[in-house]
């Protein structure tokens, strides 16, 4: 537990953009009562183009400013492309703040498919990188896995989602959903938290006999267990940001709007350039 005097929130949500979003809703829902604060490196968006080497050294560096200016007492990794790219080496950097990542749903998956064929929508580099195959060896042994890398879709939904109308969201996702039905998954995994953004046009797409998964409840339920909410500092309470601020370390003034009307969409201040 993080026990320094300074103010503190109680969680800390990393992605490279917007995609985290639903995943911190998730966990205020759960429990109303903890404070959160929520940035978006997109200076650096999009990790999941980006060799290992490099994930792990934005991200730290993210984290360093996220500790430095807000001491949580907690960091959820809301990203699936760091987390299964940098979580060690994370941690080994921070080893006093507990970190949560987010993985992809296989063994949810797993669970619930009846065919035993899952798609698994993500990055490029959460497709390729060994930590997603020993997911899938370890929880999805007795399936057929097949992977999409689709980083078209994660730009349109980081760059145009929140102004975009049902047909253009429809075209965004058909290729993905055909290539999930050509190959007859009856489960998809939502294995990018951008990608939770757009589960309703995914299902829609897919229809009632494809089950649409991601990781939200599983990982607002450990962040939870790993840190209990506090109550803050008092006494330092109007230096700490608004519960459930969103904060981005680049914007241009066009981006700048429309990551202002993100947030009149879901109900959160908008906190600003970090």
């Amino acid at each position: 537990m993080n026990t320094s005097t300074k103010p503190y929130i109680d969680f800390a949500f990393l992605d490279s953009g917007t995609g985290g979003i639903p995943y911190m809703l998730e966990l205020k829902q759960k429990s109303p009562q903890s404070r959160c604060v929520y940035l978006g490196d997109t200076v650096h968006f999009p990790y999941g183009e980006k060799p290992s080497e490099e994930i792990i050294s934005c991200a730290s560096s993210s984290i360093k400013q996220i500790v430095e200016k807000w001491n949580p007492r907690a960091i959820v990794v809301a990203c699936n492309t760091i987390s299964v790219t940098s979580l060690p080496d994370l941690r080994a950097k921070f080893p006093s703040l507990p970190i949560v990542g987010t993985v992809p749903a296989i063994r949810l998956a797993a669970k619930v498919t009846q065919n035993k064929k899952i798609g698994l929508l993500a990055t490029n580099a959460t497709v390729r990188h060994p930590y997603n195959q020993m997911l899938i060896s370890e929880f999805a042994s007795d399936c057929q896995v097949f992977s999409r890398g689709d980083p078209d879709l994660v730009s349109f939904i980081e760059e145009k989602l929140f102004t975009s109308t049902s047909k253009e969201r429809f075209d965004a996702v058909k290729p993905a959903v055909d290539f999930f039905a050509q190959n007859g998954c009856d489960t998809i995994i939502l294995g990018c938290t951008h990608f939770t953004h757009i589960a309703s046009d995914i299902q829609n797409v897919a229809g009632p006999s494809v089950r649409v998964v991601d990781s939200r409840e599983g990982v607002a339920k450990q962040a939870l267990r790993v840190e209990e909410a506090g109550s803050g500092s008092s006494e330092n309470i109007k230096s700490l940001p608004q519960d459930m601020a969103f904060f981005v370390t680049a914007a241009t003034p066009v981006q700048e709007a429309e990551y202002k009307t993100l947030c009149k969409n879901f109900n959160i201040p908008w906190g600003g350039i970090l």
